[in-house]
């Protein structure tokens, strides 16, 4: 089976089985169900699908599925936008799937370098593969002042924030609230595979996290779905202490794939007190939190 195809399967089951039969509008008369969720049966009659070609979809035995079908199917399983544009994407959609070619190498433009390393605020270029591109002194001192300042000029041993979500016990205590970052952590990278599914870098780093982790492995296997492009974090910082920061990532429309992330506090808070004081001590190199060493 094509692996994507077996990806779409995976993911039609993962949202089937959160629907029960009274949340689409049909009678559940009771008794106990092999399995959590609408069956491949009512789900088609709902889709106005025959059971065979849903079957055959589900088990990656088909062709590409029509707009059409597509449309029915994200109707039926209430998918917000993502999960759709995902679905879309798993299916092999021509129109939809615009990142579905082999990706090329993952480079840097030096406009966008410029901008990340003069930014006053903290500020990081993302890879497709979540892989640090650049940072400048305030994001370093953030995120991971225990490494090393200049690990993301090395292509081949650049930090990965995926990675270090999973594996490093520095983003454990760093984030207060570890399990919405994992998830959030794992949600993107869905979007990204299904974008991406020729990656063959990203599909190493899904491998090792799968092997490494068992709580990535099962967040995995759950398929969430989520763009991750703004939200509020709040951090436990070993130098400055507590703060709650507003992280806004933006797209780069002109680079496959890459991202600009910033982090700001709100003016006057005490979290913009604590990100200026980290801010100073960054400039001075004394924000680091450990001997650095390699991501």
């Amino acid at each position: 089976m094509h692996p994507q195809r077996s990806e779409l399967g995976e993911f039609l089951r993962s949202r089937r089985s959160r629907l029960l039969p009274e949340d689409v509008g049909l009678t559940h008369y009771g008794g106990r169900r092999r399995v959590p969720g609408l069956r491949r049966e009512e789900l088609s009659q709902l889709a106005g699908v025959s059971v065979a070609y849903y079957t055959r979809l589900e088990q990656g035995q088909s062709g590409k599925a029509s707009d059409a079908v597509l449309d029915a199917l994200a109707r039926v399983l209430r998918l917000d936008e993502h999960e759709r544009d995902h679905l879309f994407s798993l299916a092999g959609q021509s129109g939809r799937k615009t990142g579905a070619r082999r990706p090329r190498p993952e480079r840097l433009r030096d406009g966008v370098r410029l901008l990340v390393r003069t930014a006053t605020m903290p500020a990081l270029a993302i890879g497709r593969g979540t892989d640090i591109l650049a940072w400048n002194r305030p994001a370093h001192a953030l995120l991971a002042g225990h490494l090393d300042y200049s690990a993301p000029d090395r292509p081949t041993n650049r930090p990965n924030l995926a990675r270090m979500v999973f594996l490093d016990p520095h983003c454990r205590e760093l984030y207060v609230d570890w399990k919405a970052k994992a998830r959030d952590a794992v949600a993107d990278l869905r979007i990204v595979a299904g974008r991406y599914p020729d990656d063959q870098a990203l599909t190493a780093l899904i491998g090792e996290l799968s092997v490494k982790s068992q709580e990535f492995a099962t967040l995995w296997s759950a398929h969430p779905i989520r763009s991750c492009s703004h939200f509020v974090r709040h951090f436990q910082h070993p130098v400055v202490g507590s703060m709650s920061l507003v992280n806004e990532v933006v797209q780069l429309p002109d680079d496959e794939g890459q991202r600009l992330a910033m982090f700001m506090a709100e003016p006057g808070s005490p979290s913009e007190a604590a990100l200026r004081l980290l801010t100073d001590l960054s400039a001075e190199g004394k924000a680091t939190m450990a001997p650095q060493r390699s991501a």
